[in-house]
């Protein structure tokens, strides 16, 4: 880990006037912690891997360094984008489709002095691929991808990866994760094994922190945490198995919540909370991977813009994403990971803003969510709601069951569930 003296403003970090000039229209005033530590290794051509809390300005940490190399190659006229062929110099994979979107936003974003000299691509899935066939034509320097569209891409030989000098891994802990570990290999396998490789993620569990030895090169290491914990106030409330969407309706109307981002552990759990809330009087939209890509944009475009109230969401929503001033997070789950606990409530209380991220949870949960809090290194109090009296839990309670498989694995669920109303896990549990 790294403690050096940081670096007061972005001038000491040694970037170039089009990006300082960029950063000033932003109003960048000065580097956040993991900037201000990780940006001159980045420049400097070291390995890294980097962890800092979500909203401390990870993506301008690796885009602002990577967009000065390409820009200062191509002035020397050695860019791959510059070359004829469909290569790529720098690749950024990202988990979802949303958030490869947001990260080449904000690269192109910070590259709006280079005049274009810089080509950025996203690529995706959920869209047609025609069109990012397309741009990919005459190589570019940075593509953000999700694995799966990219590996889709190569095989139609639309890009190439032996010409990749920096790779990014956003989100790591879940790249390296067991979903993505066969694509991931993959792409590995067509890219030069002499490459810098950076690692930026919130959290890095210990069975993610072994692969990384073979992917990184006498990396740096830093670790931030933020110094102002109380950018999300984190509560518990507990409640009697069967009534959290009773104590999830109450609070939302008792609060008068404008914008809440309310995250379960299923597809089907989405449209289910959906249509109780709706049966309370209360309108919700839904996110997540059954949504086609038009819709899925549309409704976080929508929430973004505080049009809409209530989004409920699948895990895709916790990764990344950057939601502007969100006020309030609700786990009417509890994730299956307490890492993902972490990325959750990470939506909200973002650049310094004061977030609140609610955890509700009945029996059943106690156990599991005593598990979250100690591999967090957290203890919250448990809270009761006016009116929501709770059953003291049985030792039956006390022991972990399994939780609700996370969105796009496992088996089909048992169509005939116990106690449909409120007990969203019963039929996983007689799978």
């Amino acid at each position: 880990m790294t403690s050096a003296t940081q670096p007061s403003n972005f001038t000491e970090l040694g970037l170039i006037p089009p990006l300082l000039a960029r950063l000033t229209e932003l109003e960048y005033q000065q580097p956040t912690p993991i900037q201000a530590q990780a940006i001159p290794s980045v420049l400097a051509g070291r390995d890294l891997i980097a962890g800092a809390n979500t909203g401390s300005g990870k993506t301008a940490t690796f885009a602002l360094p990577m967009l000065q190399q390409l820009y200062l190659q191509q002035q020397g006229k050695t860019s791959v984008a510059t070359n004829k062929g469909n290569y790529v110099a720098g690749l950024v994979l990202v988990p979802t489709r949303e958030l490869a979107t947001q990260v080449a936003n904000s690269i192109k974003s910070y590259a709006a002095h280079f005049n274009g000299a810089i080509k950025t691509v996203a690529v995706f899935g959920g869209v047609s691929v025609n069109a990012q066939m397309q741009a990919l034509r005459g190589g570019s320097d940075i593509v953000v991808a999700t694995p799966g569209r990219l590996l889709d891409l190569i095989s139609s030989n639309a890009i190439k990866l032996d010409k990749v000098s920096t790779l990014v891994l956003d989100e790591a802990d879940r790249m390296l994760g067991l979903g993505f570990t066969e694509e991931l290999s993959q792409l590995l396998a067509l890219m030069p094994a002499k490459k810098q490789t950076l690692l930026f993620s919130a959290t890095f569990p210990l069975q993610v922190q072994s692969l990384t030895q073979s992917l990184l090169t006498n990396p740096v290491e830093i670790q931030v945490q933020s110094s102002d914990a109380s950018t999300v106030v984190q509560r518990v409330f507990t409640v009697n198995k069967g009534a959290k969407t009773e104590l999830l309706a109450h609070l939302i109307t008792e609060h008068k919540w404008r914008q809440a981002l309310i995250f379960v552990n299923a597809k089907n759990h989405c449209e289910h909370l959906a249509q109780k809330l709706e049966k309370r009087g209360i309108s919700a939209k839904v996110f997540h991977g059954d949504k086609g890509q038009s819709a899925r944009t549309r409704v976080l475009e929508e929430f973004k813009a505080g049009e809409i109230d209530i989004l409920i969401a699948t895990d895709i929503a916790a990764r990344g994403l950057d939601i502007e001033k969100l006020p309030v997070v609700i786990n009417y789950n509890l994730p299956r990971s307490p890492a993902d606990y972490m990325h959750r409530i990470g939506r909200s209380g973002r650049a310094g803003e004061v977030g609140l991220a609610l955890s509700l949870i009945d029996q059943d949960d106690y156990h599991h969510f005593s598990i979250i809090e100690k591999k967090n290194k957290i203890r919250l109090e448990r809270e009761l709601v006016p009116g929501f009296l709770v059953v003291e839990p049985s030792a039956e309670n006390m022991v972990e069951k399994p939780m609700a498989k996370p969105e796009g694995t496992g088996k089909k669920k048992n169509k005939n569930k116990i106690n449909p109303e409120d007990d969203i896990w019963a039929g996983w549990r007689n799978n």
